[in-house]
């Protein structure tokens, strides 16, 4: 089983389509008003701070967000459309039995220490991610019989049967390349190959980096970046319009009228996998009868959701987004019914329920309330309790501790977590276990593509979570930045052509 991040996996199909690292991704500002300025800093509005730096054991995307493309990079990485890339790798090739995966590292590269990338770096890397369990991801190498380097430049991953999330899984952090002799404290510090370096953290405030000067491939285009963090949504918006920032990611689509009209400001919208989930605890009564999760699915009207949160998303229907392989449009599955779900909570001797929702307190309260609402003319009482993302952790993702929980599941290609009876959801159907596994297994993108939709629709009607909508990603944008990714920024944001012009 794949346990994935909150807040991956690709078919083999990616191998087809792979593009050299450097070259421009689609989902990026490109519109240039004058001469860059190689000198500037870039401020960047975001919403979740990390709560350490240790890319290897600290769960939550925050970390992808800032560190991942810009300080630690892998053997292969990917675009803000999902495409597959070489990165620290020149090339790659594939087995026809899909069991060995062969890279061949670009020359002169460095860490930030000054020290010279080598072979061995790399399997060291994979290795510690492969055999120590706390670390994010260490599931996603669980295929991999052997990692060597038979030369300098190359390094030969060799798997025990084939695996269709090999690439993609490589692309996140299962896959990044630390230096083996470094000793720095991954909490605080970082050390990486890519064309920015940690700076500073002034927790509560702001992560800073700066220009890698010794960086491999073409170098970053400001001097640094400056990550900012606004949890509230008001002081977001408030930060683009006085210039604190230059850029400001998840715009409240609630608030966009505030930004709509101004001098020197553009929105743009882009598409992510970002899947907010109404998770239910499956394996604690009453979510153990089927009629109540049916229920309470049945209660929602998403779309009316979507239309009160601004708009910026859209009904997802089943577990796999419409970005992700698998998709299939599931929305008729337990779809919009109050008059059914008061029979089915009558059926199940539940006409008058009393539940809990416990959801960090970055997300709109807004969602609770509606969903309270919604809830209310069922016979459904919803207590609704917001609390910071730490607690959150602790207390509903680790503890399994909750009823029900909100939390946007950013993540690509993470269905994997459906086919994991140990992941918080509490969700075990063995026949969707098997389909996944098959998934993993098959050589065909096209058999991947529908074991991952049979088992999709098995989950759909299990009705084992609400999956509200699929959001769409508003950005604010200040005339002359360029390079800024548009798409899927809530998982990744690669600076690599980040812009400012004088």
């Amino acid at each position: 089983m794949r346990p994935a991040r909150l807040v991956a996996a690709a078919s083999l199909a990616l191998v087809t389509a792979l593009i050299a690292a450097g070259c421009s991704s689609s989902g990026t500002t490109t519109t240039q008003t004058g001469k860059p300025d190689t000198s500037a800093t870039v401020n960047v509005g975001l919403v979740l701070e990390p709560t350490d730096l240790d890319i290897r054991t600290t769960a939550g995307i925050a970390l992808d967000q800032v560190l991942i493309d810009n300080v630690y990079q892998g053997l292969v990485g990917r675009t803000s459309t999902n495409d597959v890339v070489d990165v620290l790798a020149s090339k790659h090739t594939v087995s026809a039995d899909a069991l060995t995966y062969t890279f061949t590292l670009h020359s002169g590269v460095v860490f930030d220490d000054g020290h010279a990338l080598k072979a061995s770096d790399v399997v060291w890397s994979l290795e510690q991610v492969k055999k120590t369990a706390t670390f994010q991801n260490s599931a996603d190498l669980a295929n991999v019989a052997s990692i060597t380097s038979p030369s300098a430049d190359t390094v030969v991953i060799t798997l025990s049967k084939p695996d269709s999330n090999l690439l993609w899984a490589l692309s996140g952090r299962a896959g990044l390349v630390l230096e083996q002799a470094a000793t720095n404290d991954l909490k605080t510090t970082a050390n990486g190959t890519g064309p920015y370096r940690l700076a500073s953290w002034k927790q509560g405030d702001n992560i800073r980096l700066t220009r890698f000067d010794d960086y491999w491939g073409s170098r970053a285009e400001v001097a640094g970046v400056v990550f900012k963090y606004y949890t509230s949504p008001s002081a977001g918006i408030n930060a683009v319009i006085s210039g604190d920032v230059d850029v400001q990611t998840a715009v409240d689509a609630t608030l966009q009228s505030q930004l709509t009209g101004v001098d020197g400001i553009s929105l743009k919208r882009g598409k992510t996998t970002d899947k907010y989930t109404l998770a239910f605890n499956d394996a604690e009564a009453p979510f153990t009868d089927i009629r109540v999760r049916k229920a309470i699915r049945e209660a929602i009207d998403n779309r009316a959701i979507i239309k009160a949160l601004g708009g910026a998303g859209v009904t997802q229907g089943g577990p796999i987004p419409a970005l992700d392989p698998g998709y299939e449009n599931l929305s008729s599955v337990d779809s919009y019914d109050p008059s059914d779900a008061k029979r089915l909570l009558r059926e199940a001797g539940h006409a008058n329920l009393t539940l809990s929702l416990t959801y960090a307190n970055f997300y709109p309260a807004s969602i609770g309330d509606l969903l309270a609402s919604q809830l209310k003319r069922v016979g459904i009482t919803l207590k609704v309790t917001q609390t910071d993302f730490t607690t959150w952790l602790n207390n509903v993702y680790v503890a399994h501790d909750y009823q029900l929980s909100i939390v946007n599941h950013a993540e690509s290609h993470d269905f994997g977590n459906w086919a994991n009876p140990d992941y918080y959801f509490g969700y075990d159907n063995e026949k969707v276990q098997s389909l996944y596994a098959e998934s993993l297994a098959a050589t065909d993108p096209a058999v991947v593509d529908e074991k991952l939709k049979q088992a999709a629709r098995i989950v759909a009607e299990d009705a084992p979570a609400d999956w509200l909508y699929t959001a769409t990603t508003l950005t604010a944008v200040h005339d002359g930045i360029t390079g800024f990714p548009t798409s899927s920024t809530s998982s990744r944001l690669d600076l690599a052509k980040l812009q400012k012009s004088q």
